[in-house]
């Protein structure tokens, strides 16, 4: 089997903090990983690390046989990445959003029309290439991230909580262009928290809490090694302790700041 992505021994502390704590793990080509975990798990910090946004503590990463940490640049060319938070120029248009990334990422001029009227067409933008991209809604900006991401024809697509604050219809019509994607032979990786898109559309997940993967499979084997009907139902098996100590923890500390507020 041939690998898409390799992470070993993966770690990253922020002060006192440890972020992320000697992970490993390893996606196959034209596959739909999920990294699955909470707010604060770890996955963001992980794919920063994997896409050469973040310098790790230790571990190494590779992607598409290239060390990601040695070779970053080389690295770079072979995934696209859609971020959590919205990282478009609002005050441009989607085509003048597009040109500016086909630039950052040297595609050749003569290629650059074509690539972007395919990837809009992809996303189904192609009609509001000249809109102004404030004017868009939450959905179509996504859609056009994902579309930013395709120009310099990646082989992994990482995506940071994708769905994120979109109503149910919107969040099917992204992932409707994203399983098209991995149909076409793209390796898909990305995090989330909401338990029924993992199910609708991962082969493999891997659960992380607290900055370690507990463990990592399908989603029919991760229920069958937890004795459960369910993802959410093994999730909690798995995780559900710490993560309901951690809640009260914090729940005590905003009743204790409020006591003091009304004073």
């Amino acid at each position: 089997m041939s690998f898409a992505i390799t992470v070993e021994n993966l770690s990253k502390s922020f002060k006192e903090t440890k972020a992320v704590k000697n992970i490993s793990f390893q996606v196959p080509q034209k596959k739909i990983f999920a990294f699955l975990g909470p707010n604060g798990a770890g996955k963001s910090t992980t794919i920063k690390m994997m896409t050469t946004l973040l310098a790790p503590d230790s571990g190494s990463i590779v992607l598409e046989g290239v060390d990601a940490l040695k070779n970053k640049d080389e690295a770079r060319q072979s995934f696209g990445i859609v971020f959590q938070d919205q990282s478009l120029d609002d005050e441009l248009t989607t085509l003048e959003n597009l040109e500016y990334h086909a630039a950052l990422y040297h595609v050749p001029k003569e290629l650059r029309a074509k690539r972007i009227k395919k990837a809009l067409e992809i996303v189904d933008l192609w009609d509001r290439k000249d809109a102004l991209v404030k004017t868009f809604s939450g959905g179509m900006k996504r859609r056009l991230e994902i579309g930013r991401s395709l120009i310099h024809y990646p082989k992994i697509l990482f995506l940071d909580e994708p769905t994120t604050g979109l109503d149910p219809q919107t969040r099917n019509s992204i992932w409707s262009h994203i399983k098209q994607l991995n149909k076409e032979g793209m390796t898909i990786f990305f995090t989330t928290h909401y338990m029924p898109e993992v199910e609708e559309v991962a082969d493999e997940v891997a659960i992380i809490d607290h900055g370690k993967i507990i463990t990592q499979g399908s989603v029919s084997a991760i229920k069958k090694q937890t004795k459960t009907k369910s993802l959410e139902a093994a999730f909690l098996k798995l995780t559900g302790k710490h993560i309901r100590e951690e809640s009260a923890s914090k729940l005590d500390g905003l009743r204790q700041r409020v006591k003091v507020m009304r004073r």
